[in-house]
């Protein structure tokens, strides 16, 4: 699928995804790898060749090259730790038991340190660096729809990443733009989900909305359990888009045909936080799916009558008042169970 950041189709389907995974970051009978101490600088070696048989290497050799990209740039004394120079991101992402052997083009550098000409040179010279991405103060996105919106920096190459995340149905992928969106670290069972799908199971929904989407990971698990009619939101621009092109990531696993898109990545981008609800996409089947981009509070303006099931999930939500003021409006306007995930 066409990628929007970097016009290359980095966007694969979800089956094409879950099928690589068993052997994605696997080191091959040739690979060697050494584990260097995080806390320390790396020691001064010449970086390691990738392995002649797989193309992969060893994610500290990895991140010792990417150091020292860094020192050399300036951006980096060479005394800090080896942590200092970033946070990885796999692509994709998903639990693991050991440490990864990475493949070409499967890193997203997060890094407070990061320049523009080290960040130009660690995609053109570190093989498994796909993008790098310098963080700002806070996590990408809006606390609501009055705040300044928050976010990082894409310094080079694309940012664009996924993350597989399991179901009881079955695992489901999301993409999503790091330098726009928070981090989220899949693990063996996430707690999100378990919560959703405990709720599926008491309510037996014909209707989900999941007000505050995100890359859209709650929505996918509700269709994924197979609710027959599934409405996201989000009032951020990289979240609505994001959750649209994740329902037509992962559409062959669920009950829907095409996916329309009635915005472009562009379109939602002019008006990054939106309050009056549009239209993303939709797709209908067996099962229907809409996304909006608009806030939460006036969504009741475009939504159906009976909705059976509501995921309320704002940033703001350690904010107990603010979490009963956005519950009360909810209940008031739209009804149904309402959980916190």
């Amino acid at each position: 699928m066409h990628c929007p950041i970097c016009g290359h189709d980095c966007v694969t389907d979800a089956r094409t995804l879950f099928a690589e995974l068993p052997g994605r970051f696997a080191p091959c009978p040739d690979c060697m790898g050494l584990v260097y101490d995080k806390r320390s600088p790396p020691p001064d070696l010449s970086p390691a060749e990738p392995c002649p048989s797989c193309a992969r290497r060893f994610i500290d050799e990895v991140f010792a090259h990417i150091y020292r990209v860094m020192a050399a740039e300036g951006d980096l004394a060479g005394t800090e730790p080896l942590a200092a120079a970033g946070t990885p991101l796999v692509h994709p992402g998903f639990a693991m038991r050991s440490a990864p052997y990475l493949p070409p083009d499967s890193l997203v550098l997060l890094s407070r340190s990061a320049g523009k000409h080290a960040a130009a040179r660690l995609v053109a010279e570190v093989p498994e660096v796909r993008g790098v991405v310098r963080t700002g103060a806070g996590a990408p996105g809006i606390s609501d729809t009055d705040a300044e919106p928050a976010g990082h920096t894409l310094l080079a190459g694309c940012d664009v990443r996924a993350d597989v995340f399991p179901t009881r149905a079955g695992p489901v992928a999301v993409y999503k733009q790091q330098s726009a969106l928070h981090v989220e670290f899949p693990r063996d069972r996430d707690e999100k989900i378990f919560s959703l799908e405990r709720e599926i199971d008491r309510h037996r929904p014909r209707t989900f909305v999941d007000a505050c989407s995100g890359a859209g990971t709650l929505g996918l698990a509700a269709a994924r359990a197979g609710v027959p009619h599934v409405i996201a939101n989000d009032a951020w621009y990289a979240a609505a888009y994001w959750t649209a092109c994740n329902f037509r990531v992962n559409r062959e696993f669920l009950g829907i045909g095409e996916v329309a898109m009635h915005r472009s990545y562009d379109d939602l981008r002019r008006r990054p936080v939106a309050r009056d609800p549009i239209r993303v996409a939709t797709a209908a089947g067996a099962q229907e799916i809409e996304v909006y981009h608009g806030d939460l509070q006036l969504l009741s303006t475009v939504l159906p009558p009976q909705i059976d099931l509501t995921a309320l999930d704002p940033f703001e939500k350690a904010d107990a008042g603010k979490v009963e003021e956005i519950t009360g409006v909810w209940r008031a306007q739209v009804g149904g169970a309402i959980f916190i995930p």
